[in-house]
């Protein structure tokens, strides 16, 4: 069942492009049934799962190598499934409001399905590998969703960095999969927690995987990635980086934590990265004038809140951490998508410019209003329960100094958050003064219809109703929390606790936040008189910088364009790696046997003339066809040897490679050129030589080094009754070594589509006339501008000159010098 529904998110995701042309916005409700099913299933299957049986399913793919997709939907997992796929479908509601009719809506929604589908097997995946497989999964479709609109250089180069980050920090998480399955002996990640292996190397293995997760839910220093991928439209935001994607490091964290947490250094690690993300993220929200990216930080700082909370791993800490998972989806989300129906009546998210929004679309302002108030905090809302239980999870002691730590950073983040909140209210819906009315957005910006805010109310009511009557969810998340592998019993959750230290740390927290946001001037010169200091989006503009100059000068090395230098590097490199082998077995055996008839002698020597007439030639067509009868000299030897279906291979190939070089051959002058370096000539003379004389000494080393019978009796024996087939080669190819086949054609295909890129690209820039200006890309929301009306020039880098998502700052923001690996004049990144 489970495996199912992951084939219909990747069918429906596939049919969805075709029919999407004839659908039109309708293709957001024909890929909306894929996680709808899935939120029934999860449904139906609670009562089983909540009272301790969790649902499996395992397909097994290569029983002898041990590989197996193994799925797994345990309490936690039936959480994130109900985020992944509840936000899903309210997400594609909301996407068929939210565009325009558009040709690319069809591809939009196919690629926000396939990441659905490939979040979901990330957090159903019992099997290690196949966790690593849906993590990338998730990376690639993100690339393809932040870069949707991909004739803007910001997305593209927005797209790559997050691509960049996460995969890389992927890459370094597979290190440490590979690491914990061997050392445990099963790459089970239920049996890997339930019998948690030990040692150096199972450490090392857990630490590196916190590197996947770090860059995945963008902790600092990993964080730059998130801000800038708000250039995405908001449905992507919405869905990817703010209820799912980010969480998928959390997600990990929250499975390791409880059993890892004992590794010296686990806790001081999560506890400050997490604690540092949550006051950055926070920080740098209060410098935001965009609204999107004044979310996007507090997303960061709300992630970082996260990490801290499951990284310490205690008892309470864990639960604290899965209802603010749930809280936190549901008030972001809602706060994503009203941004989006502002930013699609208003066309400005610049808080700026927007002023008297709250009188004009009142259910707008009271939803965001609700979302907000949760965010910050604050009773009666789920957001308040979340924050209670976290300060008392600190509150218990058990931590000594680590936790009290804990407590001032989670402290502070709160103070935080009241204000960003603060600022994100006033500057959506407030109605300011001394705005000159050319600026001014607001008055006249028509009400969305109550279906666009639909999908937003129900969140806010989620969180609304579960903030009153929190024992609606309770068992859920206690189960949840049993899941992970701590005590949690329902009935913990509350609206009110009485007079609580915890209820004082809140208080405290919401007055200094209020202070912060009522002294916003002052803390804004405050920011403005900070000294740059370096920043990881600086690190990473650099590395991208250095990586491309070395990348430069390296090709300019190696790939000059000649291709007889490639050959000679190829060839060389063919010698000189398995020549301390070879000269290490000592002499040289004499073969047994140097012919086993005359005609066989007779070929060779013909091909032999016929190589020496290759290289005696002075002109191509006849090197070429001289070339070509020493491969069907080849084949003659072939069918002398009982070969008939590998000489047909051999004059098949031939035959096409002839007609190919044939047809190269109008391009290139009739003669040979000669090597105009005096001893390149005779440089080749010797490489070649030397081939020759490798190839014959490691063929008769190889064939007298067999200890072992020759695998050959086994395909002969086995080809007819297992396989059905009576010509062994075809059935090696297809069937025994049939990966191998499909890896080969797949490198193929992979070959051909490249070619046929660059020969689509040549033939259009021979056709495009010289000095056509591009058409100016499509822009995120419903369509064309107003007549009359400037959209004010926000980005996802903001106009108060914070980082944008090209790295180079917001669109009113400092100027700098012009530094190493910047982009020419008048090219963004990611145009190049």
């Amino acid at each position: 069942m489970l495996l199912g529904l992951l084939v219909l998110h990747a069918v429906l995701a596939v049919v969805a492009v075709p029919l999407g042309r004839r659908l039109g916005r309708g293709v957001f409700a024909l890929c909306a049934l894929a996680p709808g099913a899935m939120v029934l299933v999860g449904a139906l299957k609670a009562p089983q799962i909540l009272g301790g049986s969790p649902v499996t399913e395992t397909v097994t793919w290569a029983p002898a190598l041990g590989l197996a997709v193994d799925l797994r939907l345990d309490a936690f997992s039936l959480i994130m499934v109900g985020l992944v796929s509840g936000i899903g479908v309210l997400v594609f509601a909301y996407s068929a409001w939210y565009f325009s009719p558009r040709p690319d809506l069809a591809r939009f929604a196919g690629t926000l399905l396939g990441f659905s589908g490939a979040m979901l097997g990330l957090v159903l995946s019992d099997n290690l590998l196949v966790l690593y497989v849906f993590w990338e999964l998730t990376s690639i479709t993100s690339y393809l969703l932040i870069g949707f609109d991909d004739r803007k250089g910001s997305a593209r180069a927005s797209a790559l960095q997050a691509l960049l980050i996460t995969s890389g920090g992927g890459l370094v998480m597979l290190a440490g999969f590979v690491l914990l399955g061997l050392e445990a002996d099963t790459f089970s990640l239920s049996g890997l927690l339930a019998d948690p292996p030990g040692g150096t190397l199972a450490a090392a293995g857990a630490f590196l995987v916190l590197g996947g997760a770090f860059t995945k839910s963008a902790q600092v220093p990993f964080h730059t990635w998130l801000p800038g991928a708000m250039v995405a439209p908001t449905p992507v935001s919405v869905y990817l980086h703010s209820a799912t994607m980010v969480k998928a490091g959390v997600y990990l964290i929250a499975r390791l934590a409880p059993v890892f947490a004992v590794l010296a250094g686990w806790r001081p690690l999560l506890l400050a990265v997490g604690v540092a993300t949550m006051l950055v993220g926070g920080y740098r929200a209060l410098r935001q004038c965009d609204l999107k990216l004044l979310l996007a930080f507090g997303t960061v700082s709300q992630l970082g809140f996260m990490v801290t909370l499951f990284g310490v791993g205690t008892p309470a800490a864990v639960h604290a951490g899965v209802v603010l998972l749930v809280a936190h989806a549901a008030f972001k989300g809602t706060l994503f998508l009203l941004v989006g129906v502002i930013d699609h009546q208003a066309h400005s998210r610049d808080l700026r410019h927007l002023s008297g929004l709250g009188r004009r679309m009142p259910v707008t302002a009271a939803l965001a209003t609700a979302a907000a108030v949760s965010m910050a905090g604050l009773p009666p809302l789920f957001g308040f329960i979340a924050k209670e239980e976290a300060f008392a999870a600190f509150l218990e002691g058990e931590l000594g100094m680590l936790g009290a730590a804990g407590l001032v950073g989670v402290a502070a983040g709160s103070v935080l958050t009241v204000a960003y909140t603060a600022r994100f209210l006033w500057g959506a819906f407030a109605t300011k003064r001394g705005i000159a009315r050319r600026d001014l957005v607001g008055p006249a910006v028509p009400r969305p219809v109550p279906a666009f805010v639909a999908p937003a109310a129900v969140l806010a009511i989620f969180g609304l109703v579960t903030g009153i009557v929190p024992w609606i969810i309770d068992g859920l998340l206690a189960a949840g929390a049993r899941a992970l592998g701590v005590a949690a019993e329902a009935g913990d959750l509350a609206l009110w606790h009485g007079p609580t230290p915890e209820l004082g740390l809140s208080v405290i927290a919401v007055a200094v936040g209020l202070g912060l946001f009522a002294a916003r001037g002052r803390v804004e010169r405050l920011q403005a008189r900070v000294p740059d200091l370096p920043s990881a989006n600086g690190a990473y503009r650099n590395a991208i910088a250095g990586l491309n100059r070395v990348a430069d000068r390296v090709t300019g090395v190696l790939q000059n364009g000649s291709l007889p230098t490639y050959l000679s590097v190829i060839l060389g490199t063919t010698i000189l790696l398995p020549l301390p082998a070879l000269l290490s077995l000592g002499a040289v055996p004499a073969p047994d046997t140097l012919a086993e008839s005359p005609v066989q002698i007779a070929v060779a020597i013909g091909i032999t003339a016929l190589a020496l007439g290759v290289v005696r030639a002075r002109r191509r067509f006849p090197a070429v066809l001289l070339l070509g009868g020493v491969g069907y000299g080849v084949a003659v030897l072939f069918v002398l040897q009982g070969a008939p279906d590998l000489a047909l291979t051999q004059l098949l190939i031939e035959t096409l490679l002839l007609v190919v070089f044939v047809l190269v051959l109008r391009h290139l002058p009739e003669r040979f050129t000669e090597a105009h370096w005096p001893l390149g000539e005779a440089l080749r003379r010797v490489l070649a030589g030397a081939v020759g004389v490798f190839v014959t000494a490691f063929i008769l080393i190889a064939g007298a080094a067999r200890e072992a019978p020759s695998v050959a009796a086994f395909y002969l024996q086995r080809a007819l009754p297992e396989a059905e087939g009576r010509n062994v080669v075809n059935v090696i190819l297809v069937d025994f070594r049939g990966i191998d086949t499909f890896g080969e054609i797949t490198v193929l295909v992979i070959a051909a589509l490249g070619v046929a890129g660059l020969v689509r690209v040549c033939r259009q820039e021979r056709q495009e006339p010289v000095g056509v200006e591009p058409e100016p890309a499509v822009q995120e929301g419903s369509g064309p501008e107003p007549s009359g009306q400037v959209r004010p020039a926000v980005g996802p880098g903001g106009p108060d000159g914070s980082d944008g998502p090209d790295g180079l700052g917001g669109e009113a923001g400092r100027r700098r010098p012009a530094v190493a690996g910047d982009p020419p004049p008048g090219l963004k990144w990611g145009e190049h």
